[in-house]
């Protein structure tokens, strides 16, 4: 093995361990408690060596926000998957995407509520990014009716899980009827 890959594979490893100390200190602590001092410390480097890999902890959530897109795209790839019919699998689609948010807030929230430096809806989002997105278009686009655009469809349907989670998490609505809104959300679009 050259020095050159060895040298790529070390720093492609510190970038892994920077990110998932960051988000793990988010899932306990919460954002706020992410600082690269703190993560310098955690991982035991220098906060210059992370500075090396990431501009800031903007760019540190950015990188746990691509990842947790990743996750969330292989577990509506699952949840899609496993369905039978197109309502089955909106509604395992949408049970998946509000049970990820509510099981792993601090990711949800560097991936759909803190202000990130990431392109979303446009060709130069990072592929985790369009993946999750095209997991939820891909269980709208059975149930669209003619005419519909799939595309603005889709937007809308995760307009809907998104705030369910939000108005949730705040207390705005109560967790004991998530069921059944998520039931009147799936049988609306799916009547379509």
């Amino acid at each position: 093995m050259s020095i050159q890959t060895r040298r790529e594979r070390e720093r492609a490893e510190r970038e892994r361990l920077i990110v998932t100390a960051a988000r793990e200190l988010a899932e306990a602590e919460g954002w706020d408690a992410v600082t690269t001092r703190r993560l310098a410390a955690e991982i035991e480097y220098s906060q210059p060596v992370l500075y090396s890999h990431f501009k800031g902890k903007g760019a540190i959530m950015a990188a746990v926000a691509v990842q947790g897109c990743a996750d969330l795209a292989d577990e509506l790839r699952t949840a899609r998957a496993g369905a039978r019919g197109a309502r089955e699998s909106l509604a395992a689609v949408a049970r998946t995407y509000t049970s990820f948010a509510r099981r792993r807030p601090a990711l949800y929230d560097a991936m759909f509520t803190h202000l990130v430096d990431l392109p979303f809806a446009t060709p130069e989002a990072p592929t985790p990014l369009q993946d999750a997105f095209g997991e939820l278009l891909l269980a709208v686009e059975p149930v669209a009716a003619e005419g519909d655009e799939p595309g603005l469809l889709t937007e809308t349907f995760w307009a809907a899980l998104h705030g369910q989670v939000t108005l949730m998490r705040s207390g705005r609505l109560p967790e004991e009827a998530h069921e059944r809104r998520l039931a009147l959300l799936v049988g609306h679009f799916a009547a379509g």
